[in-house]
């Protein structure tokens, strides 16, 4: 399941995610903690995605990364 895979391979997702999303500041990033609604919600607040991108937006990242 996603939000488990990225909850425990949080410190070594924390740069890739923003490399791939770079309007998340650090402070953002670090108070989501693996937490995979905070993670949905600031996609949504700073990108304007719908949920269902959202999810295929994560899902995509974690299978580019090799933890799917």
């Amino acid at each position: 399941m996603n939000k488990d895979i990225l909850k425990g391979n949080w410190k070594e997702l924390k740069g890739k995610l923003k490399e791939q999303w770079g309007r998340l500041t650090d402070d953002e990033i670090d108070q989501m903690q693996g937490n995979y609604e905070q993670l949905e919600g600031a996609l949504q607040k700073k990108y304007g995605y719908q949920k269902e991108e959202v999810e295929r937006q994560i899902k995509d990242f974690l299978h580019e990364n090799d933890y799917e």
